[in-house]
């Protein structure tokens, strides 16, 4: 039985998504999912932008899209999170098979 390269790490994926909105999904393997998280960004971004009043404070003004940036970045975190565990999970279980078949021969 052949071990798989693991997937990318969940802390790197985390400081990507942080650092660039769509990064961490393209990063796991998800680009589209990354551009539909940066469409939704700028989409929501826009609109709280063009509603909010000119007294609101930057972070108000953009709203919408700091939300979905945080969506974006707790996803990224998650899936990488469960494709890391899932690997892991199956390479124990492949050692453990092999060392199991090498000790009955």
């Amino acid at each position: 039985m052949r071990l798989t390269p693991p997937p990318p790490d969940p802390r790197k994926v985390l400081a990507a998504a942080i650092m660039l909105p769509g990064a961490g999904q393209v990063w796991n393997g998800e680009p589209q999912r990354g551009l539909i998280f940066l469409f939704f960004i700028f989409l929501l971004g826009g609109f709280t932008a063009f509603t909010a009043g000119p007294d609101i404070s930057f972070v108000g003004r953009f709203a919408g899209g700091f939300f979905v940036w945080a969506m974006a970045i707790m996803d990224a975190y998650r899936r990488a999170r469960i494709r890391f565990e899932i690997w892991r999970h199956a390479n124990r279980q492949a050692t453990a098979a092999r060392a199991g078949a090498e000790t009955a021969s």
